[in-house]
């Protein structure tokens, strides 16, 4: 380490493994280096495999996300054949997705990222004291009712699914279970106690009035319920301003269903939403310990360079769409699908701590709507599922969002078997390293400007940033 350097981590309260190397000038993070400091090598498992086997083993790859994981391999070999899932079978799916990512989004609230604020370092802060009593790891009564309210909420997923994680349920046509008359009153007295959970704890109101808030000076009044403490503390410390990210936002669309996607498909830059062409991405090895030249995921490899060489400082790739790094996530989907508060956010907050956490709220008040209405629409006496018979040679795409953001399976089947499959997951983008440009990736310009105490050796404003993208580091190298 140079003079002016410091190395973060492993962080706690985050999925894998994960360092930072910062350089710092005068009190601030001048700029960051992300590594990924575990290879996994889910991608070479794959291959020669039979082609459905994808769906056993790339929902392994995280315990958090494994439904993200399945409807993305379930799409991507829907393609391959060239076919598509039973209308009910798709609601479904959408439905078992948006469970979980909804669990996803309580979790970090309330076990990743609000129990930072109870650290003694903010004693003297006026809430600080609330903060400890509702967020402190293990012991607070938000982390307690969060935990109570998540597991009932997941009784749908093992109705549904059989079980969470890593369910067989999603299939490329539909669904493996056709839910009945009864099993869909179950699940809409289930989301009606969340609701419950939702109104009286974390937003302290009416679901559709939090959904309803047009502008970031809107948010900043709201006051109640847990909510109201983050907007408190985050008034205090300036969050708004703390880790704005590169200004590019990627989301693939939320939720396929019939009639199209539940939450749009785009690209958001300098203030405007353009359609996504998934053909502009490629993976950038130049700063990974990766063997290989930059190409889409349809014809590239995941060869580990074992000596470990520089320029190279982490196992993961660096996704680029049209040469730019993109940011991902619950702020992305809301601003690329034009919810006027995502869109305030960005642009008045530059896309900074409070945005992205403010987002992932934002979305599980939308997201609750979503699953009543989908509820509603269950129809048992429809068909679940269709059959589909998967070729022997064939390409396919399967595109999702996973709660941390835009989530890509392609797959390429050849004589029966798995020749290539590339995974790009949300936090492969934004947490990859520096591209052969040397644009770094969106944590790490993220974290310029960032306050560093004397005597920090893990500064809070970095733990507040990390978390604010609540990564998930065994997605990221595969």
């Amino acid at each position: 380490m140079n003079p002016g350097e410091l190395l973060v981590g492993p962080f706690n309260r985050v999925e894998g493994d994960l360092e930072v190397r910062l350089e710092i000038t005068d009190g601030q993070v001048r700029a960051a280096y992300a590594n990924s400091p575990l290879f996994r090598g889910f991608e070479q498992m794959l291959l020669g495999k039979a082609p459905e086997d994808a769906l056993t083993i790339t929902p392994r790859i995280c315990g958090i996300c494994s439904i993200s994981q399945s409807a993305a391999a379930a799409q991507a070999l829907a393609a391959a054949a060239g076919a598509t899932p039973a209308p009910q079978g798709a609601l479904v799916a959408s439905l078992l997705h948006g469970v979980e990512n909804v669990c996803d989004h309580l979790t970090h609230f309330n076990l990743f990222f609000m129990a930072d604020f109870s650290r003694p370092a903010y004693a003297e802060r006026v809430w600080h004291d609330r903060a400890v009593t509702r967020f402190t790891a293990m012991q607070g009564s938000a982390v307690r009712r969060a935990v109570e309210a998540r597991a009932e909420l997941l009784h749908i997923v093992g109705l549904l699914g059989g079980k969470w994680p890593h369910t067989l349920a999603i299939q490329p046509g539909g669904v493996t279970r056709a839910p009945t008359a009864r099993d869909r009153i179950r699940i809409r007295a289930d989301l009606a106690s969340f609701r419950r959970y939702l109104e009286e704890v974390l937003f302290g109101a009416p679901v559709e009035a939090f959904a309803a808030l047009g502008s970031t000076a809107e948010l900043m009044r709201w006051s109640t319920g847990d909510a109201g403490l983050f907007f408190e503390i985050a008034a205090d410390l300036d969050l708004a301003r703390l880790g704005p990210g590169p200004g590019h936002y990627l989301s693939y669309g939320a939720y396929p269903m019939e009639g199209g996607r539940a939450l749009a498909a785009g690209v958001w830059e300098d203030g405007t939403v353009h359609p996504l062409d998934t053909r502009a991405i490629v993976e950038d090895l130049s700063h990974a310990w990766m063997r290989g030249d930059t190409a889409h995921p349809t014809i590239g490899h995941t060869t580990p360079d074992e000596d470990m060489a520089a320029p190279g400082y982490s196992w993961c790739k660096a996704p680029r769409l049209a040469g730019a790094p993109m940011e991902t996530g619950a702020l992305a989907r809301q601003l690329i699908d034009g919810h006027p508060l995502a869109v305030d956010l960005a642009q008045g907050g530059v896309g900074g701590v409070l945005a992205r956490v403010a987002g992932r709220l934002l979305e599980i008040a939308r997201t609750q709507v979503l699953l009543e209405r989908w509820a509603e629409a269950i129809r048992p006496e429809e068909k679940f599922m269709t059959g589909v018979s998967l070729p022997r040679e064939g390409i396919g795409e399967g595109l999702v969002e996973a709660a941390r953001g835009a989530l890509g399976h392609w797959v390429r089947i050849e004589g029966g078997r798995i020749a290539a499959y590339q995974i790009i997951a949300p936090t492969t983008w934004n947490f990859s390293p520096r591209d052969a440009a040397g644009v770094p990736g969106p944590l790490e310009a993220a974290l310029v400007g960032a306050p560093v105490g004397d005597g920090e050796d893990t500064p809070l404003s970095v733990q507040h940033i990390v978390r604010s993208f609540d990564p998930c580091m065994v997605c990221t190298v595969h």
